[in-house]
């Protein structure tokens, strides 16, 4: 598959921001844009991750043995098959993201134990029933028993007029009862001005965004329940130990500004 260098592709700005190397010139020109009116970048991607990471072991504790990883993004150990693995080994992960790049390293995103299975769907979040008629996914997962649906800092490259809200429902009618919802998605909240900026050089890059306020965000996870604490920054969310980049003389509120994100798990009744 060809990859148009030329252009920036979110999954490429998140794996420059992550330190990886799976990056093109273009891709480095707007990430570096970004870093310049947002410093914190780095340490908000960071957070995403150990909230994801956090999340995929509450969820595999619950005994959820089937994971559908829309975004999934460049592969950056430990990915999420690991860590449901590492807790449940017969754990099956469904990997989906539209960046040919994540293609090409597919590979190491289906290195599962010998008693689960992973694999890839090439396919992109705004046409949902690709993704859930798609025969990877078809084969490796049973939606007739709970499934795990991640959306880790994916949603706010769906603008309103793309119905994020459709294709949240889509994916959940798609799942049974017992099935969850995991989600973290960036906000204007903390620092509109700074995000207004963000979204207007993503935009600027022919990638599509739209932040949305915490009642936005809470508005995906409507009809579920939500678990504690709800709808937070993400290194709110269940911490193991105290939040990511943070310092005895920083505030919690001073970190929430300098992520920008929410984050949430809620369960189908």
């Amino acid at each position: 598959m060809d990859i148009d260098v030329s252009r920036p592709h979110p999954a490429r700005l998140y794996d420059f921001y992550l330190g990886g190397k799976d990056n093109y010139e273009a891709d480095r020109m707007y990430a570096e844009q970004v870093q310049k009116v947002f410093p914190s970048v780095s340490k908000a991607a960071q957070v995403n991750r150990a909230f994801m990471h956090r999340a995929t072991r509450y969820i595999a504790r619950e005994g959820i043995r089937q994971f559908l990883d829309i975004g999934t993004g460049i592969p950056t150990e430990p990915n999420l098959h690991q860590i449901a693995q590492e807790i449940e080994p017969r754990a099956r992960v469904v990997y989906v993201d539209n960046d040919p790049i994540v293609l090409a390293h597919a590979r190491a995103l289906m290195s599962s134990t010998p008693e689960g299975r992973t694999t890839y769907v090439h396919a992109d979040l705004t046409r949902p029933e690709q993704i859930l008629t798609a025969p990877e996914l078809t084969n490796t997962l049973r939606l007739d028993e709970p499934v795990a649906v991640s959306l880790v800092a994916v949603l706010h490259f769906v603008p309103d007029d793309q119905h994020p809200d459709d294709i949240v429902k889509i994916l959940l009618e798609a799942v049974p009862s017992g099935s969850y919802l995991v989600m973290s998605h960036a906000t204007p909240d903390f620092d509109p001005e700074t995000f207004d900026e963000i979204q207007r050089i993503y935009r600027g890059g022919g990638m599509p965004c739209q932040f949305r306020t915490r009642a936005e965000v809470a508005g995906f996870f409507a009809g579920l329940a939500v678990a504690d604490p709800g709808v937070v920054p993400p290194h709110r969310w269940r911490p193991d130990v105290y939040p990511v980049g943070a310092t005895d003389s920083e505030s919690l509120v001073g970190l929430d500004a300098r992520v920008g994100f929410y984050a949430a798990v809620a369960q189908k009744p």
